[in-house]
């Protein structure tokens, strides 16, 4: 399989990137570090993006977070998440066989394929999923010429 794959149209460069952080990521922890259950470096939350005419949405798998401990920016061009999550501690003479639910801090820069506008953006948790709401601001949304007959 290759590591780049062409595609036309909408070849997005940052989202094969992603891909191939994905894949180094499963190579560490699958050959060098099998069981330690680390966070993959740069891809937690893992997120979707999608859009409509007037808003792009991103939503990012946030199970076991305090949604009012969410920071959520929006900065040239990209959304930031941070964040984190608290596992209650265990009992402490206690030994794992896996571990792969972590505690700890996370930040999250997910590059947007458009502009937005920053005061039309809302955030909303449900179920462990995050969904950010981003409006597409007035210049750049799609519109219909009509044709008018001489």
């Amino acid at each position: 399989m290759p590591i780049f794959t062409f595609r036309e149209p909408g070849w997005s460069p940052s989202e094969e990137l992603e891909r191939l952080q994905r894949r180094m990521g499963r190579l560490f922890e699958e050959t060098i570090a099998p069981g330690l259950g680390l966070w993959r470096a740069g891809v937690y939350p893992l997120v979707n993006i999608s859009e409509d005419h007037d808003y792009l949405y991103v939503r990012a798998e946030l199970p076991g977070i305090n949604p009012q401990e969410l920071e959520i920016t929006v900065h040239e061009g990209n959304l930031i998440l941070r964040g984190g999550r608290k596992i209650p501690s265990e009992e402490k003479d206690i030994n794992y066989h896996r571990r792969e639910r972590e505690s700890g801090f996370f930040r999250r820069v997910v590059g947007l394929p458009t502009a937005v506008n920053p005061d039309k953006v809302e955030a909303s948790y449900k179920d462990g999923i995050l969904t950010v709401k981003l409006g597409k601001p007035e210049e750049i949304k799609p519109r219909v010429i009509k044709v008018q007959s001489a």
